[in-house]
C-alpha cells in the first residue's frame, strides 16, 4: 500500500457525536420516547455503522485505541437500536442499568489509556463514563439521573463533535485552529493525534 492513509477518527467521532447527542435530547426530556425511532436510524446508519468502518480502518493504521474504541461503540449503537427495536419489550430496567454500566467500565479504562493520547479526547471519555454510569443509576431506580445523564450526553456530544472537527480544520489548516492539547510526558515530547 502506497501513500498516506486518512484518518478515520473524524469520522467516527461524529458519527458518535450525533448519534449521542439525539439520544441524549430525550433522556434529558427535551423530546418524548416517540423521537427515538429517528435516533434508532442514526443508531444504524451513522452512529453504528460509520463508527465500525472507522474502527477497521484504524486497524492498518496501527491504532489499537482507535480500532476498539470506534468499534465498540459502534457497536454500542447497533446493540442499542437492535434492542430499542425488537428485543426492549419484557426486559427489567435494573437489567438495562447493568448494560449501562458495563459499558461504563469500558468506557472507564478507555478514559485511561485516553491519558496518553489529547487533553480533548481524555474529556471526551471522562464526560462518557460519567454518562454511563448515570444513565445505569438512573435505570436502577432514580429517574432524575436518567435527566442528569441526558445533560451528561449533550456534554459527550459537544466535545465529541469539537474533537472531530479539530481533527479535520486543524489538519488542512496546517495548524491548530482548534486546540485539543496533546499529551506530553515531557517539554520535548512529540505531539500524538487522537
Amino acid at each position: 500500500m502506497t501513500g498516506k492513509l486518512a484518518n478515520p477518527g473524524p469520522l467516527g467521532l461524529v458519527g458518535f457525536a450525533m448519534t449521542t447527542w439525539m439520544l441524549s435530547m430525550i433522556n434529558a426530556g427535551w423530546f418524548s420516547g416517540t423521537s427515538l425511532g429517528m435516533v434508532l436510524a442514526l443508531a444504524m446508519a451513522f452512529g453504528g455503522t460509520a463508527q465500525m468502518v472507522a474502527g477497521i480502518l484504524e486497524y492498518p493504521r496501527g491504532n489499537t485505541f482507535g480500532t476498539v474504541a470506534f468499534f465498540s461503540y459502534g457497536s454500542f449503537w447497533w446493540s442499542f437500536a437492535l434492542f430499542a427495536h425488537f428485543f426492549g419489550s419484557g426486559v427489567p430496567a435494573a437489567f438495562v442499568g447493568w448494560y449501562l454500566f458495563l459499558w461504563g467500565v469500558f468506557t472507564f479504562y478507555m478514559w485511561i489509556a485516553s491519558l496518553k493520547i489529547t487533553r480533548a479526547l481524555q474529556l471526551v471519555f471522562l464526560a462518557l463514563w460519567l454518562t454511563f454510569v448515570v444513565l445505569a443509576i438512573g435505570a436502577w431506580g432514580v429517574p432524575s439521573f436518567t435527566v442528569l445523564g441526558g445533560y451528561l450526553g449533550l456534554v459527550t456530544a459537544i466535545l465529541a463533535l469539537y474533537v472531530s472537527a479539530a481533527e479535520v480544520i486543524n489538519t488542512y489548516h496546517g495548524r491548530d485552529v482548534l486546540p485539543v492539547r496533546p499529551y506530553s510526558s515531557t517539554p520535548s515530547s512529540t505531539k500524538k493525534t487522537a
